[in-house]
């Protein structure tokens, strides 16, 4: 082979390496992103201070209506000893969605309002069934609520709204939620960074591969004619 010869296939070899280097490191992208999977939901699991902990219908589980232009609660729900629930006690909807109360007519006079600032507030208790009242969501967070008459029974309920909001992994800050509170727990690293560690370690792991076989079987390419 000769010196011009030997270039071109160095020049060539370095092509391919360099080429084989950015399709690992584009695969390793997308092997994260799939790894990690969608979180169609929003931002981790809710964060809700102690405000449900005594709420004996909560089960730690927060229903996912996500996707839907609406989702319901009911009002009277058998739970806390009587028809003193909300059921589901937590529920997580899209931002711009639409909660609808509805009252089972258990219970005695039940209203909805909000734990701090929010803005739930259905008036006065009332002894109905059916829709009473309903609020729609346009700011992300999580929404703590209750019963004004039976809060001591721990009639009390959450809405997450969207995916900016507390969450028990990394504490982070929600919307507008009020009074849900947070963890002091370290944030926790963004996704998108780890998906950006996992590709530049399969690019890194590819081109020290490629740099060996050049340096094994590389070198003079000029053979005895």
């Amino acid at each position: 082979m000769t010196e011009g010869s030997a270039d071109v296939s160095r020049r060539g070899f370095m092509r391919t390496a360099a080429g084989a280097a950015t399709a690992a490191g584009a695969a390793g992208t997308v092997a994260a992103q799939e790894e990690e999977g969608g979180d169609g939901g929003g931002g981790g699991t809710p964060d809700y201070g102690d405000w449900l902990s005594s709420v004996s219908n909560f089960d730690g589980e927060t229903v996912d209506a996500t996707g839907q232009d609406s989702a319901t609660v009911k009002v009277g729900t058998q739970a806390n000893g009587g028809a003193f629930g909300f059921g589901p006690a937590a529920v997580h909807v899209d931002n711009g969605a639409t909660v609808q109360f509805e009252w089972t007519g258990e219970g005695g006079r039940h209203n909805v309002v909000s734990e701090g600032e929010g803005p739930l507030d259905s008036g006065d208790a009332v002894e109905t069934t059916g829709v009473e009242y309903e609020h729609t969501f346009e700011e992300d967070g999580i929404y703590p609520y209750y019963c004004s008459p039976h809060k001591s029974l721990n009639m009390k309920g959450a809405i997450v709204v969207g995916t900016d909001y507390a969450t028990s992994d990394s504490g982070g800050g929600g919307g507008g939620g009020g009074g849900g509170g947070s963890s002091s727990a370290a944030p926790a690293v963004p996704e998108s960074i780890k998906s950006l560690g996992v590709a530049a370690s399969v690019v890194m792991t590819a081109t020290l591969g490629l740099a060996y076989v050049f340096m094994k079987y590389g070198g003079d390419y000029d053979t005895p004619e």
